[in-house]
């Protein structure tokens, strides 16, 4: 009863505003073009730049500005890297201390092996100096593909963790995904700044075995092909895009010590289920058949402000139908998904910069989400007025809800049970223009789900705004 009453209040809510969104890509940089980009992603470090991936072996960094016209090669490793297909310089990750120790992390592919190696920044910020190589890590790839590729450091944690697909062929001949004595088929986690070259989290699911074949290396398994992994800020849940075999692509969240059924299962559905007896297989949290599309590019959460329709949407698309959709999942309510375009080139990827603002990559153009808007009864556009997520959420006992005015306005931000009674006020009446940011505090409220909802009028326009998001409180 309480979840029906929920959707009725946030059906009311987000209809309030009768806004039809549709979304273009447009080139981001428009006087660059690049060689097989295949990632795109920036350092931390308050420079706001670019970098992209290019999968012969090189890193490409520029001002993140629509004028740049150059960009500089950071790094060049094409001398050690194997490309073509899929394999290459295939993943880039900054250490959390970039600012500080200049080290940045890097995936590639030799001729025989998957290499997981530590670079270091020069004196020049735009250049990093190759022969500071230190390898980290090195597995044999059996064949050519499904070599998975993403590395990234949690933003809670810091590890630093890594996704690798099942060796290759077809159907994971050798069962290496199901197999725990094998680093093919996993996420794996790291501590970089634990050991030398690397120490195991003392949380890793098998750091206690005894078994000396056991990887306490691995953190997630039972994966087939993760193309593009992605951390969502707020929630810190860890996304991935698994390709499929033959009929099913799909999206997961991965969890600690969880082992997500390939090749046992292809999405929800059985593949392959000899010596299938482990206790608990996770699905997916979606999966779309070969008749939609049949190579998964893993995206991320939009947590930008340029494009707050797409707010708290996992942005994914299909690398051979170019379709790009919107999967709205809060692990409470059932997922949906919706289509939001269609692409010009194929995508290889996904990456945010500084702002936290989302771009698609095409081997040779990199596109940034416009959305076109038209709007009805006189309300602004939302790229106007914006009432951002909670951050964090979930949250105990506090959260921080931030918003936009344009315009001086009159404004009013109200908190909703889950059943419609309003239980708090964060803000009433005349506010000047600006990015306001507030912080709620739930200590006295019980655990469940909350809705914050922002209504403004435009004091110098005709311009309103009404929008509400919802919030999760556990204690």
């Amino acid at each position: 009863m309480i979840k029906n009453l929920l959707y009725a209040i946030m059906i009311l809510f987000i209809t309030g505003t009768s806004i039809n969104a549709q979304f273009t890509l447009q080139n981001a940089f428009p006087n660059l073009s690049f060689n097989g980009a295949v990632f795109l992603t920036h350092a931390d470090d308050s420079t706001d730049r670019i970098f992209i991936v290019e999968q012969a072996g090189r890193i490409k960094v520029f001002p993140n500005s629509q004028n740049a016209s150059v960009a500089k090669e950071y790094l060049n490793i094409t001398d050690r890297v194997s490309s073509g297909g899929e394999k290459g310089l295939l993943g880039l990750a900054f250490h959390p201390d970039y600012e500080s120790n200049g080290y940045i992390y890097v995936n590639y592919t030799n001729a025989t092996s998957t290499v997981i190696s530590r670079f270091q920044v020069t004196n020049n910020p735009d250049s990093a100096d190759k022969n500071t190589e230190f390898q980290l890590l090195t597995f044999t790839q059996p064949y050519s593909n499904h070599n998975g590729g993403w590395i990234g450091f949690g933003p809670n944690d810091g590890y630093l963790y890594i996704a690798t697909g099942d060796g290759g062929s077809g159907g994971d001949p050798q069962n290496y995904a199901q197999r725990i004595n094998t680093l093919l088929g996993k996420i794996l986690r790291l501590d970089v700044d634990g050991g030398t070259p690397y120490a195991i989290p003392p949380t890793n699911p098998f750091i206690d075995s005894t078994n000396v074949q056991v990887r306490k290396e691995i953190y997630a398994w039972g994966l087939r092909n993760p193309w593009r992994c992605s951390f969502d800020l707020v929630t810190g849940w860890l996304f991935a895009g698994d390709v499929g075999q033959g009929d099913w692509e799909e999206i997961d969240v991965i969890e600690n010590g969880k082992n997500y059924g390939w090749r046992c299962y292809e999405g929800n559905h059985t593949y392959n289920m000899s010596g299938c007896n482990y206790p608990e297989y996770i699905f997916p949290i979606w999966e779309y058949s070969h008749s939609v599309g049949y190579s998964i590019t893993g995206g991320y959460v939009y947590r930008g402000v340029n494009v707050p329709e797409l707010l708290g949407k996992y942005i994914y698309a299909d690398y051979g139908t170019r379709r790009v959709w919107a999967l709205s999942y809060d692990g409470i309510t059932p997922p949906s998904n919706e289509l939001l375009l269609t692409a010009a080139n194929n995508p290889t990827s996904f990456g945010v910069d500084q702002a936290d603002e989302l771009y698609l990559v095409g081997f040779s153009t990199i596109y940034r989400f416009t959305p076109t808007v038209t709007s009805t009864d006189n309300e602004s556009s939302l790229s106007d007025y914006t009432l951002e997520q909670n951050y964090p959420n979930p949250f105990n006992p506090s959260t921080v809800i931030r918003y936009n005015l344009p315009e001086d306005s009159d404004v009013t931000i109200k908190i909703y049970d889950a059943v419609g009674r309003e239980i708090d006020s964060i803000t009433t009446g005349f506010q000047q223009k600006g990015y306001y940011q507030k912080t709620w505090n739930a200590e006295r409220l019980s655990s469940g789900v909350y809705l914050v909802k922002m209504n403004a009028k435009s004091l110098s326009s005709d311009k309103e705004f009404s929008k509400a998001i919802k919030m999760i409180y556990l204690k």
